[in-house]
């Protein structure tokens, strides 16, 4: 048994929900989990409760609220009474508050002019801060696959989030790692309140892992360290997070994540690449 390490987040974006992938994960030291309530059809908090329940109390639980049930699919909404229920109900699946819970890419629902946009992630906002002082929740945050549309609306007496996560590593586009940082810096949170995902672009097995050498990007690498390793470890400075939320079903693949943490990045070739990234979209450089 490992000692705690709060850097990894066991997401369960395509997770079996498997008994063996949670207790893997509290052996390694990793009690931190993140779902959502759209997540394997709307049955997450369900399927995660029926095969761990007595764990569930061992993990710090994240999970988002955001898209709902429509006609066979998903639909995205940002309206308050939906994102209420939503929370209600994921009380109820899971037997517990969730400890944080994200507005999930709220980005989908910004539609119209800018203040209407802005009225409506207000009002998003002010649900959410309300359910966690009801107790639905210990805190709440943002989750956002694409925050390009968010810095410019984060003004104004809006609530303030606990917590952002944003797609990061090194398939994520400047724009989307200079859009993360300046939204943290608005809401003044610190590197332990922003939190990366995705970090290998949702596509581990990739056949471009095999073809890249992630490896300059780390401090002192040896030939015990696997390109895919290097990426993952590399994501905590793309951008510069406190944790990654990053899923397997492996507990193989888990242990060789939490392996990764021993090594630093090379700072000097993570600086050189951001600039390479906006001198290829035509950005000056910072």
């Amino acid at each position: 048994m490992r000692e705690s390490d709060p850097r990894i987040v066991l997401g369960l974006h395509r997770s079996r929900y498997e008994r063996r992938i949670l207790t893997s994960a509290l052996e390694l030291g990793i009690d931190a989990i993140d779902t959502s309530f759209n997540y394997r059809g709307f049955s997450a908090h369900s399927a995660l409760s029926e095969v761990g329940s007595d764990l569930l109390p061992r993990f710090a639980l994240s999970t988002k609220v955001g898209f709902f049930p429509a006609a066979g699919q998903a639909e995205h909404s940002l309206d308050p009474g939906r994102l209420r229920k939503a929370m209600e109900q994921t009380n109820r699946d899971l037997g517990r508050a969730p400890d944080l819970v994200f507005l999930h890419n709220p980005e989908r629902s910004l539609t119209g002019s800018p203040d209407a946009a802005q009225d409506a992630l207000g009002m998003a906002y002010a649900a959410l801060e309300a359910a966690a002082a009801a107790g639905l929740c210990g805190a709440w945050g943002i989750s956002s696959w694409d925050p390009r549309p968010l810095p410019e609306l984060a003004v104004g007496s809006m609530p303030r989030p606990d917590v952002l996560m944003v797609r990061g590593g090194l398939l994520a586009g400047i724009d989307v790692l200079e859009a993360s940082e300046t939204l943290a810096a608005r809401w003044g949170l610190g590197t332990d309140q922003l939190w990366g995902m995705s970090p290998f672009g949702g596509k581990a097995a990739d056949p471009l892992w095999g073809k890249l050498d992630p490896q300059v990007f780390i401090e002192d690498p040896d030939d015990g360290l696997s390109a895919l390793q290097a990426a993952f470890r590399a994501a905590y400075w793309l951008p510069r997070v406190g944790r990654v939320a990053v899923g397997t079903d492996n507990p193989s693949h888990l242990r060789e994540l939490v392996d990764t943490l021993s090594y630093e990045a090379d700072v000097g070739n993570v600086r050189t690449y951001r600039r390479l990234l906006r001198e290829r979209a035509g950005r000056q450089p910072v």
